[in-house]
């Protein structure tokens, strides 16, 4: 395809299309009236859901740091109706990656398979959506599909910006 138009089927272009959407929605609901610091902190809450949401979505559930912020999404929007349906379902989830991360320190300190990355490795489960319940290999493949979705979604807001700046 030309450099004119680019490939519907590409993640860019979904990811494009869907933050467009979600932008334009965010302007319809709440158009910018003021500039208050509240205000702008709540605008930059929005656009920032909108961004993780697009690019959730965008991948599909392809991929698993994908489905775990599709999961925390949702859950973002159960908590605002119900608090403590919210509670159970964190409580119980966690509980269930605490017990699988247990389980796979236990391996590591008998199969040597976590000398030297523990800390690091732990760092990267934090960073990654989804990360405290994945192998290390898993960990690697899906952080690494994570930053070029993150370099995309940087590269479509940049061309925004450039587009809208006088």
């Amino acid at each position: 395809m030309s450099p004119h138009h680019p490939n519907p089927s590409s993640l860019k272009s979904r990811f494009t299309t869907r933050f467009l959407r979600a932008l334009t929605k965010i302007n319809a609901q709440n158009p910018i009236s003021s500039s208050s610091p509240r205000e702008i902190l709540q605008r930059f809450r929005r656009i920032k859901v909108a961004a993780d949401k697009s690019m959730a979505y965008s991948v599909r559930s392809r991929r698993t740091w994908s489905r775990a912020m599709r999961w925390k999404l949702r859950s973002r929007s159960w908590r605002q109706a119900s608090s403590v349906r919210r509670l159970k379902i964190t409580t119980s989830c966690h509980q269930a990656i605490m017990k699988k991360t247990a389980h796979e320190r236990e391996n590591k300190t008998t199969t040597g398979e976590g000398v030297g990355f523990g800390v690091q490795t732990d760092e990267l489960r934090e960073l990654v959506p989804g990360g405290e319940a994945m192998d290390l290999c898993n960990l690697l493949d899906e952080t690494a599909h994570y930053i070029k979705c993150l370099t995309t979604q940087v590269q479509v807001m940049r061309k925004i910006v450039d587009f809208y700046s006088p």
